[in-house]
This record gives C-alpha cells, structure tokens and sequence, in this order.
C-alpha cells in the first residue's frame, strides 16, 4: 500500500492516535481521504464513541418497571402513569464553556433541547450542574458570569424553565469549569420517536438550520485536554440561536405528529457525520447522502467542513417514502430549512456526494458502534494521594471546647464559623444565579429554586387522549455530586452521590425512579485517572441497584485536564454528576426546606449524633473527613469522606416520603455540606424562623464539638412536624425506624434566633436570622462585587 497522504502530526490534529489510523486503514483496505480522516476523528473520539469507558458502563442497571427508552438512543423515557411518559438526559459542555463560557453554555442547553424533543418530548424543565474555580480570581468570575448569561439566554428566549441545579466553587476547576445540563420533557406523540433508520429508498430530510464552519471539531475538541492555546480553539465552539430552535420544537413536533417520520436523529457533536451514520447503524442499513443539497450560510465550503459542522438547530429525519414534501411544508411554515438531501439504501454504509463524486464512503458500524475500545489496568493499591489522605484523623486538629476552636492562634467562636461557611460560595444561596433564570416559564414550577432539595413540575398532560384525566401528579428532579467526596474515595463517594440524589427527591415528597449520569473525569490514559473513573462507576452501579433507581442514559466527558505553558496538566476532581428524577402521586402532599410555623417541633431521622455501641451497628459515623468545614477552615482536603449505608438510605428515605404523605412532616432537608448547624441554618433562613436546638450531651460523648455540628454524614434528614401530628410520626417511626431517630428541637418564631444548646442549657451558637441570610444571600454578590 502507498504511503499515508497525511503526516503524523495531521493525523494527530484529528485526535487519532498512529495505531487508530493503522485500524482505519485496515478497514478500509486503502488510506482515506481528508474528509474521511476527519469522520473517523471525530467518531472515535471519547465524546462520541466511549472508547475508554463503555466497558465500564456496561455494569450500571437499565431496566426496570417504568423504563421504556434505556440508553443508546438521545435520551432515556420513563412511565410516570396515566399514558404519561417522561423523557429527560443530561449532557456537558465543558470545553467549548472553558473558552468561550456564554456561547459555550448556551449551546449546551440548545442540544440538550434537541435531545429531548427529538424523542417526540415537548421541554418542560433545565436543570444544570455547574463547578468553577475560586470566585477570588478574575479569569473564574468571567466564566462565572459567563455561563450563568449563558444559560439564562438560551433558555429564557426559548421559553423553558430553568427550575435547579447545583453550583461549586474549587480550585480544581480553575482551568476547566464544569457545565453540565439536565432537560426533561413530556412525550407529545403517541409512538416514542427513535433513531435508526429504516425502509430502503425512504428519503433522508435534512431540516432547520443552515451549515456553516462553525464548531468545526467540536467532539474531538471535546476529547482533549485544555491548553493555554485554546483559546485558538472558538470556531470548535458552536453558536446557537434559541429563536430558531423554538420554531424548532414546534415543527418537530407537528411533523412526528403525522406519522410520516421513521425516524429522528439531533445533529449535534459531529454533525452531519455522527446523524449519519448512527441512524444507519442503529437501523442495520445505509445512508447515501449529498453534500450539494444542504442549505449553506457560508461560501466555498468542501467535504470535510460539511462533515465536521456543528452549527446549531439541525436534524435528520427519515420520512415515509412520498410524505416527504408534506413534511417540508411544515418546516418551511415555520421558517426553516427543510430539503430531501438522501436516501436509505441497503448497503450498510455512508456513502458522502459531493459534486457528483463521492466524497467519502465508509461502513456505518465503523463509526458508530464498532469502534475502538480500551481496556486499562486497573490499580491494584490505593494512589498515594488517597493513602496520605486517609492519614489524616480529627485528632491532628487543634482541640476545642464548648465556645469554639483555635486556629492559626485565633481564637473562632462557633458563631463565626457558621457564618463563615453560610457565606462559602459553594454553601450559600445561589439566588444571585437563578435571579437572571426564568424559572416560572410554561407556568408549571411548584417549587422555585432555593425553596426545597429538589426542583417540582407540575405533570400536565400533552396527549388529548390524556386530557380527559383529572391530574394531581408531580415529577421531581434534582442534579448531585459532592466531587470532594469521590476524590477522597471514589467507590463510596460515588454512592453518596447516588444516596444524596435520591434523598433530596425523597425530601420533597418524591418517590426515586430513574438517572441520567454526567461522568466528568480527567485523563483515563491516566492510571490514577483510570481508577477513579473505574471505581466511581463500581459505586454507582451498586447504588442505583440498590436504590432502584435504573440509568436510562447520559454523558461522558473525560480529559478535563489542563495544561499549563509547560505541558504538566492538572485534572478536575473526579465529578460523576447524578441527575435523577423521581413521581409525586399528589401535589397537595410536597414540603419544601424551610420553617413552616413557630411551635412545630424538630426531628431527626437516620444517623443519629451517637456515640452509644447499641447504635453502632445501624448508623454510619459522623465525620470531619471530606468536610466543607475541614476545607474552608482549616484548609484540609483529607480524611474518609461519609459512607451510606444503602439499606438505611432505603427506610430514611422511606419513612420521610410517608411523613410528607401523610400530612405529618411539614418542612424536610438532607444534612449535607456543612453537617447538621448548616442544615439547620439553612431551614431557619429559608422559613424565616428561628430554632431551638437540643443536643444532648450523652449522645455526643466521644465526638469534638465541631465534629457535632459540623461533621457531614449520609443517611440523614432534618423533618419538622407540628404539635398536633407529633404522635402520627413518633408511632410510625417507632415501627418502621426504630432507635434511628430523635427528637432535637422547637422552631422559633421571626423574632427568634437560631440557639443550639446542649441539654444542661450552654449554648454552642447563637445567632439573629438576620445574620445568617446577610452571609448566606449576599455570599456570591460580594465576591463579584455586586454588592
């Protein structure tokens, strides 16, 4: 055979390695063209293909009783009941939101779109998941910002919901912030819309957008690490126009509608190439398809760039042969492009014209499905840093007393560090952000952001067959990950993200069904990068199995790494984002986070402040390790972060939803981030009450005060339960929860500060609600200046 065409440093510009490029030419028994070079970078790169990851997936659970779309195809469906289905998938946009942070996301949420609507779903509700370095530095307060307009942009212009999320703030996403979106949609259309093609010599219709060179890459930029030069990478960023993509929606829809339509597929990373040859894959047939036909926006462009494209609000259809004019007319109704650009043909390959020639033909499942896989060798001991990690024990802290501690020879009263950490970026109020969000859109959000664990949407029916019914149901969502955790221990780690998903769904009223995941790693080329990525999605696995709670889909973003002037790169913490949704049979039974009313008394249910050996065997530890208290004050990566256990997860969570239920629980929060004083803190500012908090002193023998109040732990919930309904719960949990809950506390009234005490009456903290929501509103706005 001749000598390859292209030179290594070509072929490695496309994000192929020299032994990919041997296995391309092997396949194709010749070198290919340019055009063809490109196709294969970008489907074999990670964004696309999974190269590094799919064997790892293999082990997640993805069946159960209501799930009717698993993964492979653009997004997972559950069955919520009463012909009401539900489709939802996450995705990130890391890369293009590192270089150009409000394009970058925006088109994030433009894609995320297009997933669910291309199963036939109309869009009800966005979550997202975001990480940034410290708001301290300039360069994070611009992605900050930037991501935040990002977001609000698109999908206030389109007119969906931005209804929750999650926002961190470490140094380890100085140089490679984190965006990932979560949609969710209601199925529109009486069939499931899929992907793979069918029906020999039905048309391939090419509609919305047009073409051009933007996101030239974008898939292969996606799969690589970031540099100090890729900023030269913007064109591998896509521009979106929200506009366009409502008209979008309503077209799509409109044309499913029909029945003239086999099938759908979004275009998005990869473009023209991945639609391509995924719906012929996935349909076990051909595409043929001319380059000449598609609408253009820019001049001169050649088959490599048509290829590699993605621009923004483009699909691929495959319509019934002879209905194909009637869908065009929708499309041009609506003001889009819409042209008969292919044909399905029997052969399994996609065959490129362009110019009367071919421009590239390679067999479908070489792009698609068949693509390289790697198997790395997992580590047979713990990495160093994990050993050093665990090292560390609460003993190694300066003591301290019942007023508080010494650190660096100052003396900090409990008071302050609650303070202190009510005004950390990552702990406080994130009202600054989804203030720009149109969170009440469509008229549909329950429960607004910052009011509960989990985002509520209203379920109102899209089918007419289904709007005979009288509808009283919910679906809730929320999107976790407490990436310190994983990084300290990536197996439990990875099952508290799962554990704390389900239990902020449960908190709201919520019964756990189904997950989308965002695996967000750095290097897997990498050995230690590789063991956290495996490791993670062993605990998963086993949570979700053990939750019930199936992943229907989701989205793998590995390389976050970045490489400084010298080439040494610095990865991410290992960031699984779980975004899991969960069925509220009756909207008249949801609680949110805050105080309802002076007088109702405070309980605790799960892992109970003990140190008493009768509980040891039912309750995980309390723990410092992996602690936002430990990180913030005393500047501590280091410990064992908590460890659920899943059974107990299973009858907290249980017990909680039939308090909700019942009537008997009124207000409902995980203790999280900041332990149980930031969970009480926060149910103080979000009611606008105070609290009097009892913690008795036989129950902390053993333990340090701040371990007490600010030691983090899986498990657990702080209820709140009026008078007359006191006797309902405590007979309940006696049965269903017996001696793993207690009795803490009062709520107070407006006037009243929060006070935790210990039972012979000396006061651990004491502050003014006043106090509290100046440092946990205004924490953000300070640090941009805002303020």
């Amino acid at each position: 055979m001749s000598l390859a065409p292209f030179s290594p440093e070509e072929i490695a510009a496309e994000g192929l390695k020299p032994e990919e490029y041997e296995e391309i030419v092997k396949r194709l028994n010749r070198h290919p063209n340019k055009a063809e070079l490109g196709m294969f970078g970008v489907m074999w790169s990670e964004h696309c293909c999974y190269k590094n990851s799919r064997p790892l997936l293999k082990q997640f659970p993805t069946t159960g009783d209501r799930i009717l779309v698993g993964p492979g195809e653009n997004a997972g469906v559950v069955d919520l009941g009463n012909g009401i289905q539900l489709a939802f998938k996450i995705e990130s946009h890391n890369h293009p939101s590192a270089v150009e942070p409000f394009q970058g996301a925006a088109t994030g949420v433009g894609g995320i779109l297009r997933d669910i609507f291309t199963m036939g779903a109309r869009p009800i509700a966005v979550l997202n998941s975001l990480r940034f370095g410290s708001l301290d530095d300039a360069k994070t307060r611009r992605l900050f910002t930037g991501v935040v307009s990002g977001i609000s942009h698109y999908g206030n212009c389109i007119g969906v919901p931005t209804v929750g999320g999650e926002i961190y703030f470490n140094s380890a996403y100085s140089g490679n912030p984190l965006v990932n979106v979560m949609a969710l949609g209601l199925m529109e259309t009486p069939e499931i819309v899929k992907s793979g093609a069918s029906g020999i010599g039905n048309p391939v219709l090419y509609v919305g957008s047009t073409t051009g060179r933007d996101g030239m890459g974008g898939a292969s930029f996606a799969s690589a690490e970031l540099t100090d030069k890729s900023v030269d990478d913007r064109p591998a960023v896509q521009v979106g126009d929200p506009f366009l993509e409502k008209s979008l929606v309503e077209a799509c829809l409109e044309a499913f509608k029909t029945g003239a339509v086999v099938a759908a597929q979004d275009m998005g990373a990869a473009g023209i190439t991945c639609s391509t040859s995924e719906m012929a894959a996935k349909g076990g047939v051909g595409i043929e398809f001319d380059l000449d036909k598609i609408p253009v926006r820019e001049t001169g462009m050649v088959p490599y760039e048509y290829l590699l494209s993605e621009s923004q609000e483009r699909m691929l259809f495959v319509a019934h042969k002879g209905r194909e004019q009637e869908l065009i007319d929708i499309f041009h109704r609506w003001g889009l492009q819409a042209v008969v650009a292919g044909t399905v043909i029997e052969e399994p390959i996609v065959r490129i014209l362009f110019k009367g020639e071919i421009a590239a033909e390679i067999t479908a499942t070489a792009l698609s499905d068949n693509t390289p896989i790697y198997h790395h060798e997992l580590l047979t001991e713990l990495p160093e840093y994990v050993k050093k990690a665990w090292e560390w024990s609460a003993n190694s802290l300066p003591p301290c007393t019942i007023n508080g501690i010494e650190i660096s020879e100052q003396f900090q009263t409990w008071n302050e560090i609650l303070l202190t950490l009510l005004d950390t970026p990552t702990i406080a109020s994130k009202s600054w952000v989804y203030r720009q969000y149109d969170h009440q859109v469509q008229n549909n959000t329950v429960m607004l952001p910052g009011a509960a664990d989990a985002a509520i949407i209203r379920l109102r029916p899209q089918l007419e067959i289904e709007q005979s019914i009288e509808y009283n149901q919910g679906v809730a969502a929320t999107v976790d990950c407490n990436s310190r955790y994983v990084y300290l221990d990536p197996y439990e780690g990875a099952k508290a993200v799962v554990a704390e998903a389900a239990r902020n769904l449960s908190c709201v009223g919520a019964e756990p069904l189904a997950v989308t995941d965002n695996l967000n790693f750095g290097s897997p080329e990498k050995p230690i990068g590789y063991w956290q990525l495996a490791e993670s999605c062993r605990g998963i696995a086993e949570a979700c199995r053990e939750l019930g709670t199936p992943v229907t889909g989701g989205n793998v973003s590995l390389y976050n790494e970045t490489l400084d002037a010298e080439g040494k790169p610095a990865s991410i913490y290992p960031t699984p984002v779980i975004g899991m949704v969960g069925l509220i049979p009756d909207l008249t039974k949801i609680c949110g986070q805050g105080w309802q009313e002076s007088g109702d008394l405070i309980y605790l249910l799960g892992n109970l402040i003990s140190d008493d050996s009768k509980y040891r065997n039912l309750t995980t530890d309390i723990t410092l390790g992996g602690s936002e208290y430990l990180a913030t004050i005393h500047g501590i990566v280091g410990g064992k972060p908590p460890r659920v256990n899943l059974d107990l997860e299973r009858r907290v969570q249980a017990a909680c939803r039939a308090g909700i239920r019942n009537g008997w629980v009124r207000s409902a929060h995980d203790c999280a981030e900041g332990g149980i004083a930031i969970a009480i803190a926060e149910s103080c500012i979000a009611g606008k009450l105070g609290a009097e908090v009892n913690l008795n002193v036989n129950f902390v023998n053993g333990k340090r005060w701040d371990e007490v109040l600010f030691g983090e732990r899986g498990n657990t919930i702080l209820v709140s339960v009026a008078s007359e309904n006191e006797s309902f719960l405590v007979s309940y949990l006696e049965e269903h929860l017996p001696n793993l809950w207690q009795k803490i506390g009062k709520v107070g009234n407006v006037e009243s500060p929060l006070r935790v005490v210990t039972n012979d009456g000396q006061s651990l903290i004491k502050v003014t609600i006043e106090e509290i929501c100046d440092r946990f509103y205004n924490a953000i706005e300070r640090r941009l200046g805002a303020a």
